[in-house]
């Protein structure tokens, strides 16, 4: 079984070597141009030419949970994409929604402004029953964090495509009541996958749906969300800011409006990392499965784009 590693401006040798020790009956190596054919791929962002060069794959194990890059390049009909479960970063995700909800709800950036000032500041304690969390997407991601937010007696909502239940949170499906999710919510978190239906969702008419006073996070992807829709509803006071870790351009560049907005807070993508040693037991272990002819979690349907 040959195994190639192909990255975009990622170093691919400890993949490499990780896979190979916990496979040593495979041949691992990392993809150049011309480089032998090979069985199974693990990719980030690979470029075109590399899914020419290897007509032969049976399968593509994207090492994030996010595969809209791979589906804008073109595939053979049969290839197998295969993404994350979680392998660790669903709870980097809980940690960073809940900080960013946590900060908002409690106003510690006030906080913070004012510590840098030398002033000491009080503010009236808010309550939960007034904020309630739209988490927008219910993968394993998605539920993970609506599960966290319950912890802190937040009321949780949810919104998928399909209808999901899950325990303690007033799920929403569907695009017939996507209005009725944003309008029932204060604070939306978005981890929606990026498909052609999803882009640009985060725009006027939907966030000008969130209950006034309303807060954005998003860590989902850039394309997601109207940048400019975005800082006119903060502007003009319909929405209270946003915590952004997913932007149109990445790096975002110097001179764009977020660095400044003094009710955005920037991150540079950095809410739920990869995790290789994680990854690589995942990875491996899927692998098995799939040389035992047994079904695997996480095969991406081309359609739905996730």
């Amino acid at each position: 079984m040959n195994i190639t590693v192909c990255f975009d401006q990622l170093d691919a040798r400890p993949w490499v070597q990780g896979v190979g020790a916990a496979l040593p009956q495979a041949r691992v190596s990392a993809w150049t141009p011309g480089a032998p054919q090979a069985d199974l791929a693990i990719v980030w962002a690979p470029p075109q030419t590399f899914i020419d060069e290897q007509p032969g794959l049976q399968a593509l194990f994207n090492i994030g949970a996010g595969v809209d890059a791979l589906l804008k390049l073109r595939l053979p009909p049969a290839l197998k994409v295969v993404r994350l479960d979680d392998a660790g970063m669903s709870v980097q995700m809980a940690e960073y929604v809940g900080h960013a909800v946590i900060r908002h709800f409690r106003e510690f950036d006030a906080y913070e402004a004012d510590s840098r000032m030398g002033r000491w500041s009080y503010r009236k304690p808010r309550s939960r029953a007034d904020f309630a969390v739209g988490v927008m997407g219910l993968g394993v991601l998605g539920e993970r964090v609506a599960r966290t937010l319950q912890v802190f007696d937040f009321p949780v909502n949810g919104y998928s495509r399909t209808p999901k239940q899950i325990d303690g949170v007033r799920c929403f499906a569907g695009p017939e009541q996507l209005g009725d999710f944003l309008q029932a919510s204060r604070i939306l978190v978005n981890l929606m996958p990026l498909t052609p239906a999803t882009e640009n969702i985060l725009n006027r008419d939907t966030l000008s749906q969130l209950q006034r006073g309303g807060y954005l996070v998003n860590v989902a992807r850039g394309r997601h969300l109207v940048e400019e829709d975005l800082i006119a509803l903060i502007d003009e006071g319909h929405l209270a800011g946003a915590t952004l870790d997913v932007f149109r351009t990445e790096p975002l560049p110097p001179q764009h409006p977020f660095w400044q907005h003094p009710k955005i807070t920037v991150t540079p993508h950095t809410s739920a990392r990869t995790l290789r040693e994680e990854s690589i037991a995942q990875i491996v272990g899927k692998i098995g499965a799939l040389q035992r002819g047994e079904p695997i979690n996480g095969v991406v349907d081309p359609q739905k784009g996730y």
